[in-house]
Parts: C-alpha cells; structure tokens; sequence
C-alpha cells in the first residue's frame, strides 16, 4: 500500500513538471503530412507526424524552438510553450517537389510495401572524392562493390542480392541507363556522377515497376541535381594513393527573374590503379537548365564525357596472385579502352491541380568508341584472311550506337487514392565491328582499318504501368502495380569471333505486383509484397544459345520501427526464378561475364538495417544480409556423364553480408566515421566445389576511416569542407570478384579425358587513402 502510494506520488510529481504539446501539419493546401518529424533539440524531444498530420509531445514546463521538416517542403522553426495545445503548422512546398517528379512514377515512398534505402545528396558526399557510384554504395544492404583496377576508379560493378549489374535496372531522372543489348551498367562513362546526383533510391528485389530493363535483384534511380535558390559553386580537389586525383568545378546561377537556373560541372578524376599500369582517366560534365513557377517545372539536361582505361579485365591466376598481386599481365603499351558517350535528356513536370501532375521526359544518348588489342601469331580465317597465317596483329573493336527514350506519367490524387500511369519506349540501335589497324604480315591488297567482322542490332522496348495506393483506413494501406512490357531484338552479321549472328526475337511481358501495409501504431509498421518480373536474354546470351526469357516471383514480408532514436529495418524475402541466367563463373574475351541456365533456383534471406542514435554525439548504422541460394537439380556435364548435382550453390551469392558505420559527431562541423564490411564465402560457379577448391572465393573483412571537417568562413568563401578517406585501414589482402572454369573434354569430345579446371581473381587493394577539400561560395 505504501509502495503504491508512493508510485502514485512520484507519477503525480513527474506529470505536474510536464506539460504537452500538441498539433498538425498542413500543407499550404491543408492536406496532412503524414511522416513529418517535428523536433526540439534543445532537449532531443521529437515525433512523427500520423496519417491525419497529428503529433504530441510531453516536455518539462517552459517555452521552446521546433524545428519542423518533411521532405521536399521548406523546414521551419516555431517558438512554443509547453501546454500548447493544436497548434497548426502550414509547411510551403519547395520547387524540389517538382523535381521529384521527374522520378516519383518509379520511386516509392517510406511506407511502401517495397524493400528499399535512399541516400541523400549529403550522405553520397560524404565519401565521394573520386570513387565510381558502386563503391560510395558499398554499405548499403546486401550490396557488394568491386573493380578491375582494385582502386575503386575505373571498371566498377556491384551486386546486390548476390545478383550482377545486367540484373540491376539503373534510371536516370526516370529515363533508362543500362545498356540496351548487355543490360549492363558501365559506371566508367559516368565520371564523377556523384557529384551531380541529388538523391538516390536502391529497391532491393523486383521493385516498383519502372522502366528498362527488368529488375531481377535491384533496381536504382538517380535524381539529378535540384535547382538552387542562390547563386554559388564548388571548387574541388582530391588526392590519394596510386596517383588518384579528382578536380571538379561546379556552379550555378541560383534562381534569375524568379524562373531560371543554370548550373553546371566539369570533372577529371585519374587513378594509376592499384593494379600496375591499370589507369584510368575519366573527363566529364554537367549542364542544366530550368526554368520553374509554382506549377512548372522544364528541365533541360546535358551531361556525359569520354574514358580511357588500360585494361586489367582478366585478372589474375592463383600463382601469379601469389607472386605478385598487383601485376598486369598485359605488356601492350596501348591495350586500352576508349569510349565516348553523351546523354541529351529534356524534363517537363506540370502540376495542373492538388490532384493530377505529369511529367514527360525526352532522351538521346550517343556513345562510340573502341579497344584496342595486341594478339601474337594469330590465324589468318580469324580476321577475314587480312593477315598472313600466324601473324602478329593490332584490332581495334568499335562500339558505335543511338539511344533514344520517350518516358511519360501522370499522377492523380483524391481521397486516399493515388493513381499513377505511365510509360516508356525506347529505339536503340548498335553496330559492332572490328579493324586491323596493324600486322607484322598483312595479306596483300590489305589496308589499315580494314574491317574482319560486322554486325548491327536494334532493340525496341515499350513498356506501360498503373499504380494504385490505397488508403483503407487510418491503419492499412494497399498498393497494386500492373506492367506490360514489350521487346523486340534483331541483330545479324558476324561476331568477334566471325560466327554467324542471325537473332530475330520478340517477348512479351506482363508483370503484376501488390502489396499491404499495416500501421500498428506510430513506431511500428509491417508490409507484405508480391512482384512477378520477366526480362529478356542479352546479347551474350543467344551468342551462347541461350533464347529463354527468365522468370521471377519476388516475395518479401517486412517491418519497420521509427522511434526518436531507433530505426529499424526487417524483411525477409524469397525470390523463385524460372530460367534464371546465373552467372557461369567464365568469362569471354572481353572480360564479361557468361551466363547459362540454372533451371528452377531460388533465394531465400533475411535482411536488417538499422540506424540507431546511442548519445547526441554518437550513432551506429549496422545492417545484416543472411541467405541461402541455391540451384535446384543442378545438371553438369562430369567425366563425360551428364550428372545431377542436386541443389548447389549460386555463383557470386554469399549466404553472409554485414556492413556497420560508427559515426561519431563531436561538434557540427567535425563527423569521423568507421566503416566496417564482412562478406562470407561464395562460389564463382555452380558446381557448388563439386570438381575443385578453384570454384571457392574466400570471405573478407575490410575497414575504413572517414574524416569530415567543415569550416565556415566570413571571406571570399562561404566554408571549406576537408575530407579524409582511409580504405581498407587494416591493410587485408583480398578478392572480391574473381571467375571460374571448368571444361570437360570427355563431354564435347568422346573418348579424350582431359579435364580443363582454373581460376582467375581480381586483387583489391591495401591500405591506401584519399583527401580532399572544397570550397563552397
């Protein structure tokens, strides 16, 4: 009795020392924010808006400053005293709402049913001193980054989900990025994007639909920089390890006559490479031009540039690792690669009520350009008999391609109902082709540049969606999304190899998706969600015989905690594929992956991110990938037997991925943040160690330092940001990436027994690091 009277006493105190606030957030058309933060820092008191812009707080008596925020909307402080009671705060829209819906058709909001993570233009700047796009997103979940020249510059890929970048669907301002015929992602023409990308969004799994190819393990879009209110620029510069330098110049006129910006970049990033002679000099450029009012917004957008890389897409065998892990196995002075590539885009957003906005979006990308080679004692039938038989020879192989793209959406909004439809068509068209442009003996009547094959190709792909969001109740919400997608693909001529091309093909696509989220209250939430995808072989597909179209069923279950401190990410997912392309572990002869048919495959995983605020000066942001992924009934050919394998492990997919950042915030102008990377074992093939220890890649762990120190200064600039990058500051030697082979001579040729089983790796480097310091006016 004593007890509860004294609990009772205690609570009556506490409450009596308290007083709540409480009220809405609007926007300037009084419709609720839902998701808006509202915060006191003064004493790190704060809450999120509910689905009717509601919030509540209880706080010691006094009066204070909030500080309320929603993304693309103005941020504002308030004065208010505790005890204040429906108070109503109107938030103004800025014009980056417009610019979200360049991208808001294939992007998803926080409380979607669809598994992803965003990254902002402050967060990507971070680390961005001249490292490719993969690797700045190397901490994210189940992602992996790698690179031929081991230094992050250069030929860089990803992974997510154990699947390759030609799985990956990557937009820009909702306009598509791989390339049509690979599907790849070739992060080398985008030279120092990050410093003119706005915000990103990685969908992990099948996704949102969008538009390109399909997502089979992820899909990323890249929003472009925003308009600026202010006139300014940046000046910066970079240094590091292995010759690595970054110089960019940025500017912008800030907004003129209340309607007009321009802004633009120029950049050249150069790396030796951790591998010798493995360099890499990228120029490139932005340019941008707007024009806005409160409904409007066209955009004009210029951007690309021109790469040389010298070539280090073989790797390395287990002996020469061993003997030197840095060397490059090429002698030739010029085996490099030469590329140019320049993208036209033209952006018009139209918001015509509270209800209804469109957008449309024009693109052409033109890209050309070559490798060079030098080949010994070569046969004479391989190049069109240009040469004498077992001649020495130079070839150039040329890329030369159109890429053109019509997107449009429109996006209709009405009481609890949003209704998004859109569509995509592109044209592309490619010619490939080769040259001699030198032989130790040519054949007679032989000139320089001489072509020894041909072959073009075209790609039509149209695409149309409608999504709908469904506000049920104040709790549920479902989500449904239909796609259609049609393809066309022609190509003929000769390879490389002058083998006849003769592919005729047309595929038709329908891709249905939905999706539940259920609010159990205002920290947590659960979604559940279905996504079906189909995409089409690429072109090294059919040159190895492979003419299927792959299916997936995507599955994830989720469930989110947002607290003041806490933030928590939890979903599990099954992926199932039909004819799933699995990566076979060889390469050809230009480094690219090969694929071959697994069957029936699946994926199956757990994942977790979180961010979690331990003190006001201290955060960890740990996230977790578990999975298992198998091949069912793998079939191999073994010592001339065709041989069922059962179920064996997908090439390139570890079953463990962890990534952590401990990021401590002493004052605001200092952050330093420790950067940590665990990935287990993977096999490089699918005959799951079956034949050889060659099939197995080695788990890594790797850690790195990042220094941010800003200062602001009352002349000539309007700060100095000074920033420092130490990667791998445990000095570990690994491998990240690698390829495997396996030929059996007893399968294509009876009777002969030999058996034809290797490897080769591609080397990461060191310790080594980069710094770097801007200036802001």
């Amino acid at each position: 009795m004593i007890v509860s009277l004294l609990f009772i006493s205690i609570s009556l105190t506490v409450n009596a020392q308290t007083e709540q606030i409480t009220g809405k957030v609007v926007d300037s058309n009084s419709k609720p924010l839902n998701g808006a933060s509202v915060v006191i820092r003064t004493i790190k008191k704060g809450s999120i808006t509910d689905a009717d812009g509601n919030f509540s707080m209880r706080v010691p008596k006094g009066s204070y400053t909030i500080e309320v925020s929603f993304v693309g909307y103005t941020t504002i402080k308030k004065e208010i005293a505790s005890g204040t009671k429906d108070v109503l705060i109107t938030l103004k829209s800025e014009d980056e709402v417009l610019d979200e819906v360049l991208v808001s058709s294939i992007r998803v909001k926080a409380d979607a049913p669809v598994t992803h993570s965003n990254l902002s233009k402050k967060e990507i700047a971070k680390r961005n001193l001249g490292q490719d796009i993969p690797v700045l997103l190397n901490y994210l979940p189940s992602v992996i980054s790698s690179s031929d020249a081991g230094a992050g510059v250069g030929y860089t890929y990803m992974r997510v989900r154990g699947s390759d970048a030609t799985r990956i669907n990557v937009t820009i301002n909702g306009i598509p990025y791989n390339d049509p015929e690979s599907q790849g992602t070739f992060w080398v023409n985008l030279g120092d994007f990050a410093s003119s990308t706005q915000s990103l969004q990685l969908q992990r799994g099948v996704g949102t639909s969008t538009n390109g190819s399909g997502a089979f393990g992820a899909s990323l879009n890249i929003l472009t920089d925003a308009i600026s209110e202010e006139a300014g620029g940046e000046i910066s510069n970079s240094f590091g390890s292995f010759g690595t330098r970054k110089h960019t110049v940025k500017f912008t006129t800030g907004r003129l006559n209340d309607h007009f910006e321009f802004s633009g970049r120029l950049s050249n990033i150069y790396s030796d490479g951790y591998v010798d002679r493995a360099f890499t000099d990228l120029k490139s450029y932005f340019l941008q031009g707007s024009y806005s009012d409160e409904n409007t917004l066209i955009k004009a957008v210029v951007f690309g540039g021109q790469e040389q890389t010298y070539q280090a897409w073989f790797g390395l065998t287990a002996q020469q690792l061993e003997e030197d892990r840095r060397q490059n196995p090429y002698t030739y002075d010029n085996e490099t690669d030469n590329y140019w590539q320049d993208h036209y885009q033209l952006h018009w957003n139209e918001k015509f009520s509270d209800k209804l906005s469109t957008n449309i979006g024009l693109n052409y990308t033109r890209g050309k350009g070559y490798f060079e080679q030098y080949k010994p004692g070569e046969s004479a039938p391989d190049f069109n008999n240009l040469i004498v038989d077992g001649s020495d020879v130079i070839v150039r192989r040329w890329l030369d391609n159109h890429f053109y793209v019509f997107n449009a959406a429109a996006t209709y909004t009405t009481d609890g109902i949003e209704i998004i439809a859109g569509g995509s068509y592109s044209n592309y068209t490619n010619d490939h082709y080769g040259e001699v442009i030198w032989g130790s003996d040519l054949a007679p009547n032989t000139n320089i540049r001489d072509r020894y094959y041909f072959s073009d190709a075209k790609k039509h792909d149209l695409s149309s969606f409608i999504k709908t969001n469904i506000r049920v109740n104040d709790k549920l919400n479902a989500y449904v999304d239909l796609q259609g997608r049609f393809v066309s693909y022609k190509t003929g001529g000769l390879n490389s190899d002058r083998v006849p091309l003769d592919i005729d093909k047309d595929f038709n696509f329908f891709n249905p998706k939905a999706g539940l989220t259920y609010k159990l209250n205002d920290a947590n939430s659960f979604y559940l969600s279905y996504a079906r995808a189909n995409r089409e072989p690429n072109r090294n597909d059919f040159e190895g015989g492979n003419t299927q179209h792959e299916t997936l069923d995507d599955f994830e279950l989720g469930w989110r905690l947002a607290t003041d401190n806490i933030k928590i990410n939890t979903n599990l997912f099954y992926m199932d594929y039909t004819n799933q392309l699995v990566l076979s572990g060889a390469i050809n002869n230009v480094g690219e992956p090969l694929r071959e048919t697994s069957g029936s495959s699946f994926r199956f995983g757990l994942e977790i991110d979180a961010d979690i605020t331990l003190t006001e000066h201290l955060a960890v942001k740990p996230n977790l990938g578990l999975s298992t992924n198998q091949n069912r009934d793998f079939n191999a050919p073994i010592d001339g037997v065709l041989e069922n394998l059962g179920n064996t492990n997908i090439s390139f997919s570890p079953n463990v991925i962890v990534g952590n950042s401990l990021v401590f915030t002493p004052t605001d102008d200092l952050q330093i943040a420790f950067l940590s990377k665990y990935v287990g074992e993977q096999f490089m093939g699918n005959l799951g160690g079956r034949i050889s220890n060659n099939e197995k890649l080695d788990g890594y762990f790797t850690s790195d330092l990042n220094i941010i120190y800003e200062v602001e200064t009352n002349k000539i600039f309007d700060s100095i940001v000074f920033t420092g990058l130490v990667n791998n500051i445990f000095n570990k030697e690994y491998v990240d990436r690698g390829y495997y082979f396996f030929f059996d001579d007893t399968w294509t040729t009876p009777g002969v027994t030999t058996t034809v089983d290797g490897a080769g790796y591609y080397p990461q480097a060191t310790i080594n690091f980069l710094a770097g310091v801007t200036f802001k006016f």
